[in-house]
């Protein structure tokens, strides 16, 4: 049982944190995953690990310095703050207005109206926007009580990193089609690339993406679902393209089951009529990694990964005290996410994936605590 709570945990790494700025990493534009990964490690079951957990991420790559608010963006005139969609220098103002908004209204409020403005930019630093917004939406509920000050501005802190580089892809994506997930993923056209994918590759494709073939049509191949079910057909199914695909950089595709995985935490919050649109959007992000980051099917819809497991596989539990351990942000997060996604459908294919990414990522004190790609140069 540990010695401290889930909301003590997760308010006492936010404090330790505070001072941190939005991006890391000399000459690169890395997100900053400290909160997301502190408060997936205490879901995990690892509380008491967590403050320790804080200091080795600190201690691996320097921050950027937290961006200074300057000019006020007015959140009724749209033609202010739009115009500031998408630019990292107004992070700062972004925060200010989050921070008087949830100040002034309840949080589910202000969830509810920002939605809708910033979806067509999931893709906003990898989708990690999205995400580090999920994480504070879940530690404000799930910890109980009157939110602190650091939970709130945690919330402030993912809306503006989300709209700060606010990011939309080409086309429109519409749930109108005919395609189950698994059909549309198995039907994307995968553009092969001599010699594969060298580094700089993929921000060519994701730059062309729009002249890619297949990638139009893909966005409106999906058939109308319930938000609920479709979300698990994305996880389970990019668990899979996880599992089919060792031979590429280990991080990028790990956000084809965070990133919906995260909007199932947010999901109960928001307007019902923003469901459809929120889940479209998703897959036009998980169409673009397929794109950028793979070039053929691999061992996708294979069950070639079942020979990569022991003969013992570790289980739930001994996976998150093994993501603790391994310390990197992203293996924490894809950990806590499989398994989470595991509970509400218990596919194999998510505890398998963790255990690929707990071997394929290096370990944050080994080297390789990097864990991200820089938003603009994947």
């Amino acid at each position: 049982m540990p010695s401290i709570s889930y909301r003590d945990a997760v308010n006492d790494a936010l404090e330790r944190m505070d001072d941190l700025g939005y991006e890391r990493g000399q000459g690169v534009d890395l997100a900053n995953h400290g909160p997301m990964g502190a408060e997936a490690l205490a879901v995990l079951g690892q509380e008491d690990e967590v403050a320790r957990w804080v200091g080795r991420y600190r201690r691996a790559m320097e921050h950027h310095e937290p961006p200074a608010a300057r000019f006020a963006l007015d959140p009724a005139d749209e033609s202010c703050w739009r115009s500031a969609l998408g630019d990292v220098g107004r992070a700062g103002d972004w925060e200010r207005l989050f921070g008087r908004e949830l100040a002034e209204a309840h949080w589910r409020d202000v969830l509810a109206r920002w939605w809708p403005r910033l979806i067509p930019g999931l893709f906003a630093g990898l989708t990690h926007g999205l995400i580090r917004t999920a994480h504070a939406v879940r530690g404000l509920y799930a910890a109980g009580g009157e939110p602190t000050g650091f939970q709130l501005k945690e919330l402030a802190r993912g809306l503006a990193y989300w709209a700060a580089r606010y990011t939309e892809l080409p086309g429109r994506p519409r749930l109108r089609g005919r395609y189950a997930l698994s059909a549309a993923v198995a039907a994307l056209p995968r553009v092969p690339h001599e010699g594969g994918l060298a580094p700089g590759t993929a921000r060519e494709r994701l730059d062309g993406l729009g002249r890619l073939p297949g990638y139009h049509e893909a966005l409106e191949w999906l058939a109308p679902e319930q938000a609920p079910r479709l979300l698990s057909e994305m996880t389970v199914q990019f668990a899979d393209v996880y599992l089919g695909h060792p031979e590429v950089y280990p991080v990028p595709l790990i956000h084809g089951v965070t990133a919906p995985a995260a909007v199932r935490l947010v999901l109960p919050h928001l307007p019902h009529e923003v469901h459809a649109q929120t889940v479209a959007q998703l897959w036009q992000v998980q169409a673009a990694f397929l794109l950028a980051f793979t070039v053929d099917r691999r061992d996708e819809g294979t069950s070639v990964w079942r020979s990569q497991l022991p003969d013992a596989p570790p289980s739930m539990v001994e996976l998150g005290g093994r993501a603790a351990e391994h310390g990197d942000e992203h293996v924490i997060k894809f950990t806590e996410a499989c398994l989470r996604e595991y509970a509400l459908r218990p596919d194999p294919r998510y505890p398998a994936a963790a255990l690929a990414a707990q071997r394929r990522i290096p370990p944050l004190d080994g080297g390789g605590g990097v864990g991200g790609l820089r938003p603009d140069t994947p």
